[in-house]
């Protein structure tokens, strides 16, 4: 089965309290997974690597008692800095940067299913951006 993921980390203050947002659907449409998880203080490229991070570890628990096999898994994220870095375009130069870069090339390696991600504008990772923010609003009011 292909799943379409998307993903999004946000920071208020940078670094400030932080978030992640996944979605994952089938590519019917149908959602799999949504899913929002507080970070505490982080920057928002940590948040954003964080949340690509969360998804694959999501991904490869879905077949866990459900059956659902993904065979490809296709990002979409707004953070230009994550996608272009994951594709070799940028270095990756922060040292905490390097080692998020390095978990999910660790998580990619033992991956069963093959991978790519893309750059998408902010409005067409709406959903995904609003479970981020919910999981720094929810934290803040409670």
């Amino acid at each position: 089965m292909k799943v379409l993921g998307y993903t999004d980390g946000a920071a208020r203050g940078n670094p400030g309290p932080g978030g992640v947002g996944i979605l994952l659907k089938d590519e019917a449409g149908g959602v799999l997974l949504r899913e929002k998880k507080y970070l505490g203080k982080v920057t928002n490229n940590v948040a954003e690597y964080t949340a690509l991070i969360e998804c694959l570890r999501h991904v490869r628990r879905l077949g866990e008692g459900n059956g659902i096999r993904c065979t490809s898994l296709l990002v979409h994220s707004d953070s230009e800095l994550l996608v272009r870095q994951l594709k070799g375009e940028y270095k990756v130069k922060d040292a905490v940067l390097k080692e998020l870069h390095q978990e999910v090339r660790t998580l990619l390696d033992s991956s069963t299913f093959e991978f790519a991600i893309t750059h998408v504008p902010r409005e067409l990772n709406r959903e995904a951006d609003a479970l981020a923010n919910e999981s720094i609003d929810e934290h803040a009011s409670g």
